[in-house]
């Protein structure tokens, strides 16, 4: 059997804690930023854990 790869999109979209646990961006403050106020792009700054359903299919993508 050959050996099961990574999703490199998806290794590039999350994070792994120390503790295990998946961490992502929150989406929208790629581009558009103009028309946005910034109470909206301050909002969208740091880290989000990924929700309990989608886990398993993280983990699988990351080969875990």
């Amino acid at each position: 059997m050959p050996k099961m790869k990574s999703h490199t999109g998806m290794g590039k979209r999350v994070k792994v804690t120390g503790k295990g646990k998946i961490v992502r961006e929150l989406t929208g403050k790629r581009h558009l930023l103009e028309h946005k106020s910034s109470h909206v792009t301050r909002r969208m700054t740091g880290t989000v854990t990924v929700a309990k359903v989608d886990i398993p299919r993280v983990k699988k993508l990351l080969g875990r």
